[in-house]
């Protein structure tokens, strides 16, 4: 990742959230650049990790950001919770299930994979999981 850099030279990062996603992550990073004698320099903040005090505040505002970010993400599963509970979420409808007996039948007249996939607008890998599990259930019976 940071293998052109030399000594005495500092890694730009534009944003601290885009780095790394936890203070481990940001550590981690860091690390990794103090064995390459490398500094990190946050753009959006000014911040230098050449020096003590840059050292501080990076660690201090990485565990601020994985702070938010740790909040953000339980206030989205609560609001998703809340969402299921009252009956407005209920996920994505599996779209191949509707389909999967065309899938079989155009299968059976000798298509190919990939044109019943164009021409039901599925996924390749869709169609594939679709006629294997056709081929088990027909083994089974």
């Amino acid at each position: 990742m940071f293998g052109g850099t030399s000594l005495s030279q500092a890694a730009p990062a534009t944003r601290l959230d885009r780095l790394a996603r936890s203070v481990a992550d940001l550590m981690g990073i860091i690390d990794v650049l103090e064995q390459k004698r490398v500094g990190l320099r946050i753009l959006n903040l000014g911040m230098d990790t050449q020096t003590p005090t840059g050292r501080l505040m990076l660690t201090v505002l990485g565990g601020v950001a994985q702070f938010e970010r740790e909040v953000m993400l339980e206030r989205q599963r609560e609001g998703i919770a809340q969402a299921k509970a009252a009956g407005k979420y209920k996920g994505l409808q599996p779209v191949a299930r509707d389909k999967r007996q065309e899938v079989v039948r155009l299968a059976a007249e000798g298509l190919t994979k990939t044109r019943i996939a164009h021409q039901l607008n599925l996924g390749e890998a869709t169609v594939y999981r679709i006629l294997a599990t056709a081929r088990r259930e027909a083994a089974r019976a």
